[in-house]
């Protein structure tokens, strides 16, 4: 079993000054949970290398058992320190890909070329693919083969307006998730504010928000179970 994980490269929070990036629980609430699952996990971002952490994510507040795991985990630290150039792989010996969030991929994996060729292929290929939180902003521009947004008529969930209004970014992000997916014409849901919520609809599964991290990963692993029946 062979798990994709995708981060942004992306570290700038607009024109706000301030730092972005990927969101650590995100990252490592599911890292786990594959490795504990017995996956292979490879990590990429468009950039390669360190990719840049969200300084919030970093904060005492939003610490968890995953993310204090994580920073006492040096083969962890080094895996994520070198990240693979998402340009230089393909679908091809992955049985699933992951997308964790932060607010860094709605800049830049939402318009990457590469991303968009990756998530097309895997889920064409009969692939599960999963996003969490930010993270399913990134399939604004994917598309079904027959050119429809892959979103559209599909179950799907992510960060709420009323999560963005909470954390004042509504008039800093690009987009907002929750708008683009049902501008995309997906079938939008959503729990209460900051609680666990994910969805799955066929081989697509999408998480709400940081606490939704767990049982999106979940979903996937149930996914390629079931795939591997």
């Amino acid at each position: 079993m062979k798990i994709l994980m995708v981060l942004t490269s992306h570290d700038e929070l607009g024109d706000t000054g301030r730092k972005t990036g990927f969101w650590l629980e995100e990252f490592a609430a599911p890292y786990y949970a594959f490795l504990d699952a017995g996956a292979d996990v490879t990590v990429v971002s468009p950039k390669g290398g360190q990719p840049p952490l969200d300084p919030k994510s970093d904060e005492p507040g939003f610490q968890t058992e995953q993310t204090r795991r994580f920073k006492a985990d040096p083969a962890a630290q080094a895996i994520l320190a070198s990240t693979v150039k998402l340009a230089t792989v393909s679908h091809e010996g992955y049985d699933a890909i992951f997308y964790p969030g932060g607010h860094g991929p709605l800049w830049d994996l939402a318009e990457d070329r590469a991303s968009i060729a990756l998530i097309e292929d895997t889920y064409g290929a009969g692939k599960p693919i999963a996003f969490v939180c930010h993270a399913p902003g990134v399939l604004r521009h994917v598309r079904s083969a027959d050119g429809a947004p892959l979103v559209r008529g599909k179950k799907v969930t992510g960060f709420k307006n009323s999560e963005e209004a909470g954390v004042g970014l509504t008039d800093v992000v690009p987009f907002l998730v929750e708008d683009m997916l049902k501008q995309n014409d997906g079938v939008y849901s959503s729990g209460d504010d900051w609680a666990s919520h994910a969805v799955k609809d066929g081989l697509l599964i999408t998480g709400q928000n940081p606490g939704s991290s767990v049982e999106t990963a979940d979903l996937l692993l149930a996914a390629l179970r079931a795939n591997a029946a």
